[in-house]
């Protein structure tokens, strides 16, 4: 009979503290070139084949088959790119402390994949919509990266979406806290990942990565698509895509 990984880490509860979880070492990663964090770079990495290998922690994690688990839910995310002056920008959320679910979490729009969508393009452009507000016609998909099984079971999969000039913001407060801003330099040096490390009463160990910006504390399925995006620029930029 098939199965699925183990949790990558707890279920969140209210009474967990990820903050609070001890860091561990991880291996010395290349910090990416400037011009590798430009949008340029980014569209030609993702419009040619390259080698590369997702986040090693996580291997057993990304692109799945979960056809044979019923429970597992089908979802989308859009990782919102940002040209701010000659930087670029990353758009995050933080979920209202009133869900059930991940409450207070920093999160990417996303959501499960509704009977009505076509894509993950389709779902992840959609939650944009309805979560900040941000209208389709002003997210130009750029590519995609593996889906990733969640601690709650969902596959998640990410979009990268740039927002066009002339978007606005109205968050649903019902889910959206508050909307704030990452300079993909940040999010992308490996030097600013930590991983912590969970020991739990059967013995069993778990893992999650971890970046603070300010105030914001950065952590679980999130990380883990940064840190992989990471991977997949860093792989393009040893390809001499840069070239």
């Amino acid at each position: 009979m098939e199965t699925l990984p183990p949790l990558a880490w707890p279920r969140h509860t209210r009474n967990f503290d990820p903050e609070a979880q001890p860091v561990i070492p991880v291996p010395a990663a290349p910090r990416l070139s400037a011009s590798t964090l430009s949008l340029p770079f980014i569209r030609k990495a993702f419009s040619t084949s390259f080698p590369w290998q997702v986040e090693p922690v996580f291997h057993d994690h990304f692109d799945l088959d979960t056809s044979a688990f019923p429970d597992i839910i089908p979802a989308a995310v859009c990782i919102p790119l940002l040209q701010r002056a000659k930087k670029l920008h990353v758009l995050f959320t933080k979920r209202s402390a009133k869900l059930y679910n991940h409450a207070g979490q920093i999160c990417f729009p996303g959501g499960r994949i509704e009977p009505g969508d076509t894509s993950f393009v389709e779902a992840a452009v959609r939650e944009t919509w309805e979560e900040i507000g941000v209208e389709p016609r002003y997210v130009e998909f750029i590519g995609s990266q593996p889906s990733f099984l969640t601690s709650t079971r969902y596959t998640m999969k990410p979009m990268i979406g740039l927002l066009q000039e002339g978007f606005s913001l109205a968050p649903d407060h019902r889910e959206v806290a508050e909307i704030f801003e990452v300079p993909l330099a940040f999010l992308l040096d490996p030097t600013q990942h930590r991983l912590h490390e969970i020991r739990e009463s059967d013995g069993s160990v778990r893992y999650f990565f971890s970046m603070s910006w300010g105030g914001y504390f950065i952590w679980g399925a999130t990380a883990a698509l940064i840190r992989n995006l990471y991977h997949y620029l860093a792989a393009a930029e040893a390809a001499g895509l840069a070239e």
